[in-house]
């Protein structure tokens, strides 16, 4: 007798606006990534003050994460995102029209608290409508996976957008310098991707309200949220503490984050070193972002098929996480050289590492929101996310005092490899969850 898994009528339409939401949250900072520096020194900063600014911005989500996964498990997810599409909102206009380092400051930070205030949640939302509409069983990779499909894409996109409209404006009839001198040089060329991403932002707030329905909540107070959000904050620490497959959840999210740290760290000068000029460099350097983006992506997209390939979510962060510590090796054994082969080696170990943390993504998301109940799928994810920007952030300044060449890259590559292997260990985690399975929905 034949067995069909039935998919629930919602599920389809929560994939699909999942996926949307991801794509309006992330096509603004791609738009952004190309031109941001270069409008802060426009405006007269420093390199020392554009370095500040960005650390303003990183210590802000590092100090909020936790709090503010808290408030949208306890407030909504809704209500949340909606609030971080906001302050976005306001932090692009700052970003794009300020010109004094205060104004900038403020931006920097508002912008800090969206992030911290978006971390997790539309994920959340996600996982608990899927859940509501399919039940607890919820097949959930492939809509994990479609998110994180759209975000490379809308970074992809918003980054080959953003890095070209200050050029296009130029040419021709160069409607940059008509559009600087009508706003008295408020507007530059450069400052056009900034304000274009505060139009899409205006969209996401839009859309986050109008169909971003979920489960009705307790009506909150002020002093709920005051009580809930340390209570669920430290639930969620507790959990990664006591729970070994949420503990190897978010020490593969670290490990990726010290990848990712010493690629946007050392690729820039690899580039720059290949090219000979910094102008070539920093557009090769553009490109190539773009094709990491575009290849993390494909993995996200391919996620559900290494997991059957694989034999299992918990093998295919294993493998996947593998591929991304040879890409990291084949950057280190490549480091020091410059003939064509060496390059084309280079090129493919840092698709190889993006490819790779791409596909475990999903993967181990869906290991982790098996293992966490809704009350706290938010807080969860900021754990992880935390995790991951510490860890980063620490890879940064340990490489950044180091010399250039293959020990970076191996140190690193070693540090991806160990979060791989941390997947090796499965008979604890199987007997638990021998424990709380249930059958999926079928139909005879």
């Amino acid at each position: 007798m034949t067995h069909l898994v039935v998919e629930a009528p919602g599920a389809r339409t929560a994939r699909r606006r999942y996926a949307t939401v991801c794509a309006l949250l992330w096509l603004p900072p791609g738009l952004g990534m190309a031109s941001m520096v270069l409008l802060f020194g426009e405006r007269g900063m420093s390199l020392g003050a554009v370095a500040g600014l960005f650390a303003v911005h990183s210590l802000t989500v590092a100090a909020l994460e936790l709090p503010t996964g808290g408030l949208s498990d306890v407030l909504g997810r809704r209500p949340v995102l909606a609030m971080a599409g906001v302050l976005n909102l306001v932090a692009a206009l700052l970003l794009g029209l300020g010109t004094t380092a205060w104004v900038l400051t403020a931006g920097m930070v508002l912008m800090g608290v969206a992030r911290a205030l978006a971390s997790g949640t539309a994920e959340a939302w996600y996982v608990d409508t899927a859940q509501e509409v399919s039940g607890p069983d919820a097949e959930l990779r492939t809509g994990l996976a479609r998110g994180g499909s759209a975000t490379s894409a809308a970074l992809a996109v918003g980054l080959l957008l953003g890095g070209a409209l200050p050029w296009l404006l130029g040419v021709g009839p160069d409607l940059g310098a008509r559009l600087s001198e009508a706003t008295s040089g408020a507007v530059p060329p450069l400052a056009v991707p900034v304000l274009l991403g505060a139009a899409v932002r205006v969209v996401f707030v839009v859309y986050v309200l109008a169909v971003l329905h979920e489960p009705p909540r307790p009506p909150a107070t002020l002093r709920s949220v005051l009580r809930g959000v340390p209570v669920t904050v430290l639930g969620g620490l507790r959990l990664g503490g006591r729970d070994a497959l949420v503990r190897r959840v978010v020490l593969s999210a670290a490990a990726a984050g010290s990848a990712v740290a010493v690629i946007e760290l050392l690729i820039p000068g690899r580039t720059v070193a290949l090219t000979g000029a910094a102008g070539s460099g920093a557009l090769v350097y553009a490109v190539l972002a773009c094709a990491g983006f575009a290849c993390s992506g494909v993995g996200s997209h391919l996620a559900p098929f290494a997991a059957r390939v694989a034999g299992g979510g918990e093998r295919a962060v294993l493998i996947c996480l593998g591929a991304g510590a040879s890409g990291l090796l084949l950057l280190g054994v490549t480091a020091s050289a410059a003939h064509p082969v060496a390059t084309t080696l280079a090129v493919v170990g840092f698709c190889l590492v993006y490819l790779g943390l791409g596909a475990a993504g999903p993967n181990e998301n869906e290991l982790l929101h098996q293992r966490v109940s809704g009350e706290g799928r938010a807080t969860a994810l900021s754990v992880q996310s935390l995790a991951q920007q510490l860890v980063g952030a620490l890879t940064g300044l340990i490489v950044g005092v180091m010399r250039p060449g293959p020990l970076p890259w191996l140190l690193t590559g070693a540090v991806l490899l160990a979060g791989a292997l941390l997947w090796l260990r499965r008979g604890e985690d199987r007997a638990a969850q021998v424990t709380t399975a249930r059958p999926a929905p079928t139909v005879e």
